[in-house]
């Protein structure tokens, strides 16, 4: 099949998604691929957390202001996605108790909301962090629910002509000298080859960014991926997201997902994110960091562990030392590549923001005037769209989509509402 789209993306994550929507609503005919299904890579594999932007006040200010913005605009556009839980910050040794003196300034310093708690009113929400705590430090962090965003955000941009093209592999480039016309992919479900004809591409592949690279005829692209591994156990511990006071660093936050409790996290950079695998070691080094936080951890059941392999900012020193802001690699500017632009860095938090300056760029290129919509744009959640309708009119399953509906109300209520957003995943990609 051949398709003409003004501008393709390549990623299905939650930088892609944001900038197809954010294209979209400006009014940009555009096209987004995905090897798998969305959020299949980096951002279907963090911890669930949505930044206040506490975490990097002190070793990342930019980082941190960048976040605590977004934090609000996501809670705003997309409640669904949502849950307000609130961080606390824990000083547990007397290193900590003396970062915290920083680390108040620097919340200061970069607007960050923050109340200091007596310890024995954290002990009453959360009976099982460690006692000898010395500080607790309250912060706006939240939960973000993943793949319910990503989806939600992959039918809004469907609904508003994007068109989001799953299991599509980009395996080359259409190129004409210095100029990207566009690429070439195989549809891995229907074993067919998809040619994208384009004025813009738009590399947002994550740490495989180096690889599409390549595959466009350049050398390299400033990235380091980072690989970082999740234990989650097998109950919920924590009522707010657990941080300790000090640093960034292993095993250092705990996440309340749901039922679970997920603890995170480690910075190993790697060469390649398709070859990586979870030590033994690394996960007990987790586990004992992390029991500073709540000491019963030593005795819960992991019961899978996960990486998010991050694609980082190149630089200096280690894969934790190095900055959690984006950056937009105008390859024009920079190898005299014409119409192709990367994207790398960045954390899920800031998703919409990275859209929104992808777009920018996209915009001014194409003389499109229009500004970006997304942070007042509604992202849309099932409860907003009548599915039976959608699933008619897309040539979905409709009994599939009537046992999804009909949990509503029962006893597994919750553990159906998954489905609810894969269908929202599979609208969105007959949608566009």
């Amino acid at each position: 099949m051949e398709i003409k789209s003004t501008v393709t993306i390549i990623g299905g994550g939650v930088n892609g998604l944001f900038t197809a929507l954010d294209l979209a609503l400006r009014g940009i005919d555009v096209t987004l691929v995905e090897r798998s299904d969305i959020g299949s890579g980096t951002s279907g594999r963090f911890h669930g957390l949505l930044h206040s932007g506490a975490r990097y006040a002190v070793t990342d200010p930019e980082s941190a202001k960048e976040c605590i913005q977004e934090n609000k605009i996501i809670t705003k556009i997309a409640p669904h996605a949502v849950k307000d839980t609130g961080g606390i910050f824990l000083g547990i040794t007397k290193d900590d108790l003396q970062f915290s003196e920083t680390f108040l300034r620097s919340l200061e310093k970069v607007g960050i909301e923050y109340k200091v708690l007596e310890i024995k009113e954290v002990l009453q929400e959360e009976p099982y962090v460690n006692r000898d705590a010395k500080i607790a430090i309250w912060v706006p962090d939240k939960v973000v629910y993943g793949y319910d965003l990503m989806s939600s955000v992959a039918i809004t941009a469907s609904l508003n002509g994007a068109k989001i093209l799953t299991y599509n592999e980009v395996v080359e480039f259409l190129r004409e000298g210095n100029t990207i016309k566009g690429i070439k992919a195989v549809d891995r479900i229907n074993n067919e080859t998809n040619i994208i004809r384009s004025d813009i591409v738009v590399n947002t592949a994550g740490p495989w960014a180096f690889k599409i690279i390549k595959m466009a005829g350049l050398e390299e692209i400033p990235i380091m991926p980072t690989a970082g591994i999740m234990a989650v156990f097998d109950q919920k511990v924590n009522n707010m997201v657990l941080n300790r006071l000090r640093p960034p660093s292993d095993g250092d936050i705990i996440v309340p997902y749901f039922d679970r409790s997920i603890l995170g996290t480690t910075a190993t950079i790697i060469d390649d994110p398709d070859n990586f695998t979870i030590s033994e070691e690394d996960v007990n080094m987790l586990v004992e960091e992390g029991s500073y936080l709540i000491p019963k951890l030593k005795e819960m059941k992991v019961v899978r562990t996960y990486a998010s392999v991050r694609p980082l900012i190149r630089s200096e020193g280690t894969g934790r030392e190095a900055t959690r802001d984006f950056r937009i690699i105008d390859h024009e500017k920079e190898n005299g590549i014409y119409g192709l632009i990367s994207v790398i860095g960045g954390k899920f938090t800031t998703g919409r923001l990275v859209g929104e300056k992808v777009s920018d760029m996209v915009s001014l290129k194409l003389g499109v005037k229009s500004e970006s919509k997304t942070r007042n744009t509604k992202i849309l959640s099932p409860s907003d769209l009548n599915l039976m309708e959608y699933a008619e009119k897309f040539g979905l399953a409709k009994a599939l989509v009537k046992s999804a509906l009909e949990r509503k109300g029962t006893l597994d209520e919750e553990r159906y509402l998954s489905s609810l957003y894969i269908l929202l995943s599979l609208i969105s990609r007959r949608g566009g």
